[in-house]
């Protein structure tokens, strides 16, 4: 009865502390709320608050009115990073498990070179490609479009290895037998590898999306026309300069909620399959 009593105290203190825990890295969420719907006054006022005495909607209306030099609307950077953030999602969730599928289950010539290519490419900062990925968009002609978006960022090794990882426990019978069956290498991803490996998938999807979403890279070096530019873009603008770094703040605040908005959606969304990705190897 003594041990069942302390055990039941120790899980108590256990889930005390936890609990105590969740909420103090629940406060950065709750901050990001509490200053998109402050008032200007609030935002400068000090000592500053971590809650919103007066809330407001002026902040949003602020944003959705901003409007650059060019004239550039700003639910026109929100659909950019819409757009642009839900095509690479796709296709770098398809390309990249097309090659991880290939490098696991296929032999053909080259297929170690390409895996320790793949490997290595992890070890590289994003700074250190800047130029290479310049002259690849610059020479492909896409230039001030929305291919210069997504490509970019389709060459994804985390996504190849990850995938790769969990399409490597998939048993080798398992494809024999769909392949005796009649299966095509097309029906044999698309049927067979892809709800085995949901997990990686939403894992790739949740990593891809988070990318795509929140990079400025694109609009600052690629992108010329300021029409297709995208909202991290536009929210660094929204404070830049000595009148808008007091009038802008806002808007900036209310632009910051929106930017973080889909992030979170995203991830209680695709919450329970990210987890066993961390929690599982492929087959269970």
């Amino acid at each position: 009865m003594r041990r069942l009593l302390r055990m039941d105290l120790t899980q108590l203190v256990f889930t005390a502390v936890l609990s105590f825990l969740a909420a103090f890295m629940l406060l950065p969420i709750v901050f990001i709320f509490m200053q998109a719907f402050k008032p200007l006054s609030e935002l400068f006022l000090y000592p500053p608050r971590f809650y919103v005495m007066n809330p407001t909607l002026d902040n949003f209306s602020q944003l959705l009115m901003s409007v650059d030099a060019s004239v550039v609307p700003a639910v026109r950077y929100l659909f950019n990073s819409v757009f642009t953030s839900v095509v690479t999602v796709a296709v770098v969730v398809v390309v990249s498990t097309m090659v991880a599928y290939a490098l696991s289950k296929h032999n053909f010539i080259g297929k170690s070179t390409i895996l320790n290519m793949t490997i290595m490419a992890l070890m590289f900062a994003p700074q250190a490609v800047i130029i290479p990925r310049y002259i690849i968009v610059q020479r492909l002609g896409i230039i001030d479009t929305y291919f210069a978006h997504v490509l970019p960022l389709v060459a994804a090794p985390v996504s190849v290895f990850l995938f790769k990882q969990f399409v490597d426990q998939v048993p080798d019978d398992l494809l024999a037998a769909a392949r005796i069956d009649g299966a095509s290498e097309w029906h044999i991803l698309f049927r067979l590898i892809y709800p085995i490996c949901r997990p990686a998938l939403s894992t790739i999807a949740l990593l891809t999306f988070q990318s795509a979403w929140n990079t400025m890279e694109p609009s600052i070096y690629y992108i010329e026309n300021e029409a297709m530019r995208t909202l991290p873009f536009f929210l660094g603008t929204l404070t830049s300069g000595l009148a808008n770094n007091v009038a802008g703040q806002g808007a900036a605040a209310a632009a910051g909620l929106l930017m973080f908005l889909p992030n979170l959606i995203f991830f209680l969304v695709m919450q329970n399959r990210v987890i066993q990705t961390m929690a599982y190897s492929g087959i269970k």
